[in-house]
């Protein structure tokens, strides 16, 4: 009777033993793939911006967009008074026919006086029609190249999109006045964004350029396909700057804590799903799943997407 009794608390203590050191190897296993799962929730989309800047001056007549509009590259923003650019126009061409009529003349009169050189003419009033010939030959050259600036001119007041996308922040309204290369129109570009994922450092030896990438925007649960774009060469270091007397400017730390850097990851966006929009400066996290037999994450990939769900879940 003492024997079974004794066998049976030997076994309790073993049994309980067991669990608590698979209990530890679990919590250890968990905890190494909780710090190192290349995952992140500091997530961030980005894009490209073009800020559009008239290349002529004039006071705005038609506004043909408004703020939020999707627009095509090429299509009109909006219009700069034509009139003194079609006045300058006219007087270009003007200036074109002026110049090449008086060009006909000095023609003529060079041709003239090589016939006459022989026996009325000296050597040095042959020299001289023929360099008023080149003269206004240079000045019909010069008429022309106005006139093509000033037929750009003419065409610049119709201010165009550079990109297809989304005008944003239209503040500007028929009236104002536009200056040349002063920004009054952003288009975002719509085939420019990104996703920027902040990872801590101890997650960066299972990051590599090329290894896919599924992000998660919040509030939906449909992942964003992407790609390993680039990771950021250096990042600002507190104690590179200098004191105000040339010396090392370094912080105190505690020396038992050292928390972990986040260092900038490029992710170019490959698949967004259906529904699912994109708007500049929305956060997501970000899970590297790794290329399949590259061993660029040991098997990560799962364990990643695991972490990153629960996470998601638990904060």
């Amino acid at each position: 009777m003492r024997r079974r009794r004794f066998a049976t608390n030997v076994l309790r203590y073993l049994a309980t033993g067991a669990l608590v050191v698979a209990a530890l190897v679990a919590a250890r296993a968990g905890w190494t793939i909780y710090v190192t799962s290349p995952w992140t929730r500091d997530g961030t989309v980005r894009v490209q911006v073009a800020n559009v800047a008239p290349q002529v001056s004039g006071q705005i007549v038609d506004v043909r967009i408004y703020d939020n509009q999707h627009v095509h590259k090429g299509d009109v923003l909006y219009v700069i008074d034509k009139f003194d650019f079609q006045v300058a126009l006219d007087t270009a061409k003007a200036a074109v026919l002026s110049s090449e009529a008086d060009l006909a003349v000095k023609k003529a009169e060079a041709g003239r006086r090589e016939t006459l050189s022989t026996s009325f003419s000296s050597i040095e009033e042959k020299q001289t029609f023929d360099g008023s010939a080149e003269m206004a030959a240079a000045t019909v050259a010069s008429a022309k190249a106005s006139l093509s600036q000033a037929e750009t001119n003419l065409q610049r007041t119709e201010v165009r999109s550079p990109v297809d996308g989304y005008v944003t922040n239209l503040l500007m309204r028929v009236g104002d006045f536009a200056q040349t290369g002063s920004s009054n129109v952003s288009v975002i570009d719509e085939h420019s964004y990104w996703i920027d994922a902040y990872f801590e450092e101890t997650k960066f030896a299972r990051i590599h350029v090329g290894d896919p990438v599924e992000a998660k925007l919040l509030g939906y649960d449909a992942p964003i396909r992407g790609t390993v774009e680039s990771i950021t060469g250096g990042i600002s270091a507190a104690n590179a700057a200098s004191s105000t007397q040339g010396l090392p400017n370094v912080d105190p730390i505690f020396t038992w804590v050292r928390l972990a850097q986040r260092i900038p990851v490029r992710i170019r966006i490959d698949q967004v799903p259906q529904g699912v929009p994109l708007i500049a400066g929305m956060t997501c996290s970000a899970s590297v799943v790794g290329r399949e037999g590259s061993g660029s994450t040991l098997g990560a990939g799962s364990s990643t997407l695991w972490v990153s769900q629960l996470m998601e879940r638990l904060l």
